[in-house]
């Protein structure tokens, strides 16, 4: 038995159509829209608990001798402590703490451009002495082997260790000679002076609404965690209990 053209004999091949082809593609991003939404609900806390892992890290990095922080923000020209997830509108700047609750110095953030895009960076400031006392690249996309060095470069991040705010934070090459001086690297000036760009930026910003030295907000110790205690209660109660065994 031979085969046999369809089309010879005058049969034709039903082709979809077009409501169906529309239907089928709506199903289809629907699906990927709710499996996007979901990965995005899911991953989102993570994200957020990894973010600010991050920053903690980086506001004791820039801010030496800390070893606790808590996010302040600006409101009606004066500092308020408020929770780390809270979110606000209001500019934002970190204080840092000691063991002891004793004052470090601020964690200032603050962004501009660089030679290819945006760079933010975190930088410590101690008001009682009037120095920037630290630095970290929160984020850039500068030139590979040139404009990375910003961070890559551990010269170039000394710089910013002890460093004067005053008159101006200013770059120069070929050396430091005053303490409010920054030495360029060589083969990324720009990106050098994006940095002390956007320091200076934060410093404009932030220094004239800050307290005097030594009237900085104190710490304030994050309130017990509720089913921490509910807990504990239980556990009092239950035999062999703290308090069974005192009763005991």
């Amino acid at each position: 038995m031979s085969d046999v053209d369809p089309g010879a004999l005058g049969g034709q091949t039903q082709e979809p159509s077009g409501l169906r082809l529309v239907a089928t593609l709506g199903i289809a991003g629907l699906i990927s829209g709710l499996a996007i939404a979901g990965v995005y609900q899911i991953t989102k806390p993570i994200i957020d608990r990894n973010m600010a892992e991050a920053l903690r890290r980086a506001v004791y990095k820039v801010v030496p001798g800390s070893a606790t922080m808590q996010k302040m923000v600006l409101r009606e020209s004066r500092l308020v402590v408020v929770a780390e997830d809270e979110q606000t509108t209001d500019p934002v700047i970190y204080g840092a703490y000691g063991e002891g609750g004793d004052f470090k110095g601020y964690a200032i953030e603050n962004n501009g451009p660089g030679f290819q895009d945006n760079i933010q960076v975190l930088y410590g400031f101690d008001p009682a002495r009037r120095l920037v006392i630290g630095m970290e690249i929160l984020e850039s996309r500068e030139t590979p082997g040139l404009g990375d060095k910003i961070y890559k470069d551990a010269d170039f991040v000394a710089n910013f260790a002890d460093l004067a705010v005053e008159p101006e934070i200013v770059v120069v090459k070929g050396g430091r000679k005053a303490e409010n001086q920054v030495d360029a690297i060589t083969g990324a000036t720009i990106s050098s002076k994006a940095v002390v760009k956007i320091i200076n930026g934060g410093n404009g910003r932030w220094l004239p609404e800050l307290p005097e030295p030594g009237q900085e907000p104190a710490y304030v110790a994050p309130p017990a965690v509720e089913e921490d205690v509910e807990e504990d209660k239980s556990a009092s109660h239950r035999p062999g209990g703290k308090r069974g065994r005192e009763e005991g």
